[in-house]
C-alpha cells in the first residue's frame, strides 16, 4: 500500500467513524470526543504538510535537472573558447 492510498483510507475511516456516531445520535463526549477531533485534526495537517513537502520536492527536482542543462550548455561554450 502506497503512502497516498493508506491516507486516503486512514482519513474515510475517521470520517466514517464520525459520521456513524452523529447519524446514530450518538455523539462521542468527553475525553474521547476531543481526542477524536484532535486525531483527525492533526490528520488533515500532517496530509497538507506532506503536500507542501511532496511539492517543494518536485520543485527541487525540476531546478537541479535545469542546473544540470545549464552545466553542461555552459561547459561546452567554454569548451568551444578554448578550442
Amino acid at each position: 500500500m502506497d503512502d497516498q492510498t493508506f491516507q486516503d483510507k486512514l482519513l474515510k475511516l475517521l470520517e466514517e467513524i464520525k459520521e456513524l456516531t452523529e447519524s446514530k445520535g450518538f455523539t462521542i463526549n468527553g475525553e474521547m470526543g476531543e481526542k477524536c477531533e484532535e486525531l483527525l485534526k492533526s490528520f488533515r495537517v500532517l496530509q497538507d504538510t506532506l503536500d507542501t513537502l511532496r511539492l517543494n520536492i518536485k520543485y527541487l527536482q525540476f531546478d537541479l535537472e535545469a542546473t544540470k542543462k545549464e552545466n553542461i550548455a555552459l561547459r561546452k561554450k567554454l569548451e568551444e573558447r578554448e578550442s
